[in-house]
């Protein structure tokens, strides 16, 4: 018997040719790249498992409803991101400022785009590092305190990750709802063959990392 023919069934089936774009960028903040480190790839999974759930079960139309909802959510969080962004460079113009920093260690960012949302979480990370850079702009010409600035920092660094934890949350909640409709096996195996992990990931270590980041700035601060 051939080596092929012995493995289980589940280890022979053909994983999927998915669409993606692949698009570099180059990340300046701390705050930005631990969003990446933190919570892109995790977000950019659980998208994706969604939809493969969801078209299992029979609940096309339930995609098109979560896709609708996640970009909202992403949206709406941009805008905030761009709201403060502009307030920020009306204080830098208001003062003279036209200074930019550069960064010691600035990251290469290769992002996967795999779907519209993956998209619109990147620019959103992206729209962040932005924002950071006029932050931290101010704070160098002392123009914002190190106090505020620390706390600033953390605040729209924790925005973007209680985001992509809502996301996760959703793939959570999709997996357990098909393994209760009866399901189960048939999502193990659509999971394997998309090169996802038999069941999602817990938020745990998401939750952990934020609080390791919170006593990192903190202890930065000191």
């Amino acid at each position: 018997m051939s080596e092929t023919a012995s493995q289980p069934k589940s280890a022979q089936r053909r994983a999927i040719s998915r669409p993606i774009f692949e698009r570099t960028f180059s990340i300046n903040s701390e705050q930005a790249i631990r969003v990446i480190r933190n919570s892109y790839h995790r977000l950019m999974v659980s998208l994706y498992a969604i939809d493969v759930i969801l078209r299992i079960i029979g609940r096309e139309e339930t995609v098109d409803e979560i896709e609708s909802l996640v970009s909202q959510m992403i949206a709406e969080c941009a805008e905030q991101l761009q709201q403060e962004k502009i307030r920020l460079e009306k204080l830098k113009a208001d003062n003279g400022i036209t200074e930019t920093p550069t960064y010691t260690h600035p990251r290469e960012f290769v992002a996967k785009i795999a779907s519209p949302q993956i998209a619109q979480f990147v620019e959103l990370i992206r729209l962040l590092d932005q924002l950071m850079i006029v932050m931290d702009t101010l704070w160098l010409c002392q123009v914002i305190s190190n106090k505020h600035c620390i706390a600033a920092r953390l605040e729209w660094q924790q925005r973007l990750q209680r985001l992509a934890n809502k996301i996760v949350t959703m793939e959570r909640h999709a997996h357990q709802a098909a393994y209760e409709q009866g399901h189960g096996e048939e999502v193990r195996l659509a999971r394997q063959e998309s090169g996802l992990l038999d069941e999602p990931a817990r938020l745990s270590e998401d939750e952990d990392s934020m609080v390791d980041e919170t006593n990192s700035d903190k202890a930065g601060a000191q």
